[in-house]
């Protein structure tokens, strides 16, 4: 069992946060010894998938709906799949988007050092937009693909 203030450390997040989402009823059946708030392993695990649901997009109350599916019991197996099919979609998506700026960041660093180093342009102007090293050209590729 773990103290709200070792949970708070482990997760880095602020106590605060913790009775929030207690408060919310994300934590249903939580033990409490004299009143203080005791946290399972279930209760750490549970924690995660809050914090996963909430870095995808969802919103307390839309998290607090899945905890209530989860209580109902293998009755609601299929809500809970497709919530998360629904969410992996998005951050698949999502991942895609930033792969792609995220190579133009690696193109344009690659540009302008090789820039520097030429003390101007020109060089890089001859070789841009195929005749590139391999390893840049595939960043440049993919950063100026429609994709």
């Amino acid at each position: 069992m773990y103290t709200i203030g070792q949970v708070s450390k482990l997760f880095h997040l602020p106590i605060s946060t913790l009775r929030y989402y207690d408060k919310e009823g994300l934590f249903p059946g939580m033990e409490r010894q004299s009143g203080i708030r005791k946290f399972s392993e279930n209760d750490l695990e549970r924690l995660r998938v809050i914090e996963c649901l909430k870095i995808s997009g969802l919103e307390i109350k839309e998290i607090k709906q899945f905890i209530e599916w989860c209580t109902e019991g293998p009755s609601t197996y299929s809500n809970r799949k497709q919530l998360f099919e629904g969410r992996k979609a998005i951050i698949e998506k999502e991942m895609k988007k930033l792969q792609k700026a995220l190579d133009m960041l690696k193109f344009k660093c690659w540009y302008y050092e090789t820039a520097l180093e030429d003390g101007n342009e020109d060089r890089l102007n001859d070789m841009i937009p195929d005749h590139l090293p391999p390893e840049i050209q595939k960043l440049y590729d993919h950063a100026h693909s429609g994709k």
